[in-house]
């Protein structure tokens, strides 16, 4: 008997559908309440960190080089305080296989999904994750198709992502381009369970466990050069896979007091699945209409418990602008001689105002660059813009205005990155794991305080005053 397919009864089969696209009971890790088992979760991938280095190696994947850009940091301790200006770093992920840090998430997946004998893979995703996981099932023999999120109701497709599907075709992926809106997750299901592929999604425990060997080359790179772990880590943070991973590489490298700090560009004001707002942005990944939501609800993903979960792990989360990411893409490749896209730098843009709160002597490493491409380079990017309306001149990076203007700093001393109110997003996933659990505040029990202050990386203090607020 054919199973319905209108949108109801896709979305209403959507657990059944995971559970058979990923080889994961999710019910298993759930404990009641708020709380769900994510150490049991992450656990359950059964790879230890040498397995993973292990798999990625095969494909290309993996030890990257670690740059220090000496130009750059000398240009922002013109800018510092005497004595300030840290040595900025930056691991060079476009050495990659298809160019970017997503090879790690997608070679583990692609290597788990052969194992358990699927014969092809799936990914939702408008951004370099389908390159990778494209890149990966032809390395490994798996058909792979991507579902995109591409264009407004005019058909008018923004230039990066038209770029990564033209990737993904070249690197014999199906590629199924939707408009902006809820069908996204519906056709993504619908097809997933019609093939039978293995979901290769950013948020399972294999994507984020393939991360993790990022954080900690990072650890063993800086130890063999410097002598000593880095004191900043800043990681682009969109979806949260990139922050979460490389955190916790970093924890089991040892790295106890290395600061992580998570950078968006700040594109408040635009909502990521309005028709009219959706080419109005011209970054299309790393800011905070992905950033926020996530951080704050990481389970409206595509799996039923994301392994993704920022907040535990970054100590700190400051935005960027449009103009400024820009403006550092440019300097990038005129002072360093690297051309590279714009959402490793979106992290640069933000070190580069960190690193002067910070002595000389000390190490920030921004975690990846990316590919770059027609599409992802910035002057299609900013062409794009003119076409929609927005006004791009050079000014102070304060007067930018997400979906009006693009500023590019007039004076390097003028980009600023600003700190967004990490507590607030904290006191927001309480609120909303809370409502999700649908128990009341008066029935949660200490597990439930305990998991929150895990999730929150808080206390359980901060927890009980968050729901004195509710």
């Amino acid at each position: 008997m054919a199973l319905a397919k209108d949108y109801k009864s896709v979305m209403g089969r959507s657990n059944d559908i995971m559970k058979e696209a990923l080889g994961l009971d999710y019910d298993e890790f759930e404990k009641g309440g708020t709380v769900f088992d994510y150490d049991a979760l992450m656990k359950a991938t059964n790879y230890t960190l040498d397995e993973i280095e292990k798999i990625q190696s095969r494909t290309g994947v993996g030890n990257t080089p670690l740059l220090e850009l000496r130009n750059i940091t000398a240009l922002a301790r013109k800018y510092a305080k005497p004595g300030y200006g840290a040595r900025i770093l930056v691991k060079d992920e476009a050495a990659n296989a298809s160019g970017s840090f997503k090879d790690r998430r997608a070679a583990c997946a692609v290597a788990h999904a052969k194992k358990l004998g699927y014969k092809g893979v799936m990914a939702a995703t408008s951004g370099n994750y389908g390159a990778a996981v494209a890149s990966q099932a032809a390395m490994q023999g798996l058909e792979c198709i991507i579902v995109q999120e591409c264009y407004d109701s005019k058909g008018i497709g923004q230039p990066e992502i038209v770029e990564k599907a033209r990737k993904c075709e070249a690197l014999g992926a199906e590629v199924i381009q939707l408009t902006v809106g809820p069908e996204l997750f519906y056709t993504f299901l619908s097809v997933l369970e019609d093939t039978g592929y293995f979901n290769a999604s950013l948020y399972s425990p294999f994507g984020i466990a393939g991360v993790e060997t990022l954080g900690y080359e990072i650890a063993v790179e800086c130890r063999e050069k410097y002598g000593k772990d880095p004191d900043m880590v800043v990681c682009t943070t969109a979806g949260g896979g990139m922050v979460t991973g490389t955190a916790r590489g970093l924890l089991k490298a040892g790295c106890k007091n290395t600061q992580v700090v998570s950078a968006s560009i700040d594109l408040t004001g635009l909502h990521m699945a309005s028709d009219t707002q959706f080419n109005k942005k011209s970054c299309t990944t790393g800011h905070t209409g992905f950033g926020v939501p996530y951080a704050t609800d990481p389970d409206h993903s595509d799996v039923p418990r994301s392994a993704a979960r920022p907040l535990r792990y970054m100590d700190r989360y400051v935005t960027t602008t449009q103009g400024e990411v820009m403006y550092i893409t440019e300097a990038l490749a005129n002072l360093e001689g690297l051309e590279r896209g714009p959402a490793g730098n979106t992290a640069l843009a933000a070190a580069f105002s960190l690193a002067q709160e910070l002595p000389e002597d000390a190490i920030l490493v921004v975690s990846e660059t990316e590919y770059t491409g027609a599409g992802k380079h910035i002057q299609p990017q900013l062409d794009f813009a003119r076409e929609n309306g927005i006004e791009i001149r050079f000014g102070d990076p304060k007067d930018d205005k997400p979906g009006t203007n693009i500023i590019l700093p007039a004076d390097p001393g003028l980009i600023k990155c600003k700190d967004a109110d990490l507590n607030h997003f904290r006191k927001s996933l309480i609120k909303k794991a809370v409502k999700k659990s649908g128990v009341a505040v008066a029935d949660l029990k200490d597990a439930d305080l305990n998991f929150l202050a895990e999730e929150t990386k808080t206390d359980v203090d901060f927890v009980k005053k968050a729901l004195e607020e509710l």
